[in-house]
């Protein structure tokens, strides 16, 4: 089952806490499955480590679209894959920061150039390097089964959830905003 637009719908902690656990699915000439296992939350305007900060500008404006969508940036050469919350005009979402990898894992291993299976999607580069996710998919639907990129309920709910500070953030918020597998190998960090 995908999960429903009414899912993203909702504060961004809120989501990114329950993202944990589903999974991530590419339809790239080759189906590619990961099961989330770590994400940070981002509130917009009132948030000064979020894109949508300063303002709309060409690169954020991605983050004012409908909950359920993607928004894609580069920082470091490195493409970083967010799925927007809450709705329409309200810029906040969700970084997913890491996946273990569950379905097209030779494709993954190719992509990387790397057959260290534990340092193919532990970390938001690697992710979308494995995954082939890039500025071409901003603005997808994730709870639309014909988009590209899209988000199934995941079985396995039997896990801990740790949290802590956004990683690489310099001014971060008070409340801890990332969220984690605990003890899972595919964690960034």
């Amino acid at each position: 089952m995908i999960l429903p637009k009414s899912f993203y719908e909702r504060d961004p902690a809120v989501v990114a806490r329950e993202l944990l656990g589903n999974i991530l699915v590419v339809n790239d000439n080759e189906l590619l499955k990961g099961k989330i296992v770590e994400t940070e939350a981002y509130y917009g305007l009132s948030d000064p480590a979020s894109r949508a900060f300063k303002g709309k500008t060409k690169l954020s404006r991605w983050m004012w679209e409908d909950a359920g969508s993607t928004f894609v940036y580069m920082v470091h050469s490195y493409w970083l894959f967010n799925i927007i919350t809450e709705r329409k005009g309200k810029p906040s979402g969700v970084l997913i920061r890491a996946v273990e990898p569950l379905e097209g894992i030779d494709y993954m291993v190719k992509r990387r150039g790397t057959d260290d299976i534990k340092n193919l999607t532990s970390g938001p580069g690697k992710l979308t390097i494995s995954f082939n996710i890039n500025g071409d998919d901003n603005g997808l639907k994730v709870y639309e089964k014909d988009s590209r990129i899209f988000i199934e309920k995941g079985e396995d709910k039997n896990f801990r959830i740790a949290t802590s500070k956004r990683i690489g953030v310099r001014e971060d918020l008070q409340e801890h905003l990332r969220f984690f597998v605990e003890g899972n190998k595919f964690v960034s960090r």
